[in-house]
């Protein structure tokens, strides 16, 4: 995952965005989960049975380069990961393995996990060099061995990493639900001649949307609900 992080002022001292300071069109966006298409928040999702926290390393969530959203998807995941382990639900960490020189190059500080892992046969990290948290690693055969039918996703960056898992997910078969307040991205930069900067928002909104008609996009984490996958009950 490779994105250029603008230049940001709304950081609180700790790093964190305060998740009060979400831009208004992230209400706005959404509001829109009423509309028809693939947004079909209206409560709670059916029980999942698989958490995966995208890309939830350093160098993305904490620090001046963090994505403007950083807290609140923080504050999601957190939650999400506690309700997961407490239903005994599948949890697998995914972690970027950036290029040399990048901002989640292996074994530097940004490219750490920023939420502790608790490792054991139903909570895992998997490496991966892609977007894609299932190519060419065993992201599938671990769903699959598990018997999870149905997953979460959380994390960033929407476009990327999140919207690149989601899609093989569904594309192999599984339930996907997506709460649109645990995924965060950047702002796109204005380039000439083709739009002024989109806020980080907005590009959020729009990944989401792009999943198509299977993904099940609820408005909040706390609609989420776990349950151990069939194989570990």
């Amino acid at each position: 995952m490779t994105a250029t992080p603008l230049p940001r002022t709304d950081t609180a001292p700790d790093g964190d965005t305060p998740a009060e300071a979400a831009p208004a069109a992230d209400t706005a966006a959404a509001a829109e989960h009423t509309a028809a298409g693939p947004a079909t928040g209206a409560g709670a999702a059916e029980p999942v049975e698989a958490l995966l926290l995208v890309d939830l390393q350093t160098a993305f969530v904490a620090g001046d380069e963090a994505v403007p959203d950083a807290a609140r998807v923080l504050d999601r995941g957190r939650a999400l990961l506690a309700r997961a382990r407490a239903a005994g639900a599948l949890v697998v960490h995914l972690q970027n393995d950036g290029a040399p020189g990048t901002a989640d190059e292996p074994h530097t500080p940004g490219w750490e996990l920023h939420l502790p892992v608790e490792p054991g046969p139903r909570e895992s990290v998997i490496r991966k060099g892609e977007d894609d948290g299932f190519d060419g690693t065993p992201l599938g055969a671990l769903l699959d061995g598990a018997g999870v039918r149905a997953l979460a996703l959380c994390g960033v960056l929407s476009e990327m990493c999140v919207a690149a898992t989601a899609r093989t997910a569904l594309a192999r078969d599984f339930r996907v639900v997506l709460p649109h307040d645990a995924h965060a991205t950047y702002d796109i930069p204005a380039a000439a001649g083709i739009s002024e900067r989109v806020p980080a928002a907005l590009s959020s909104r729009a990944a989401e949307w792009a999943l198509g008609d299977e993904v099940e996009i609820v408005p909040r984490a706390a609609d989420v609900t776990f349950t151990a996958p069939r194989r570990g009950r």
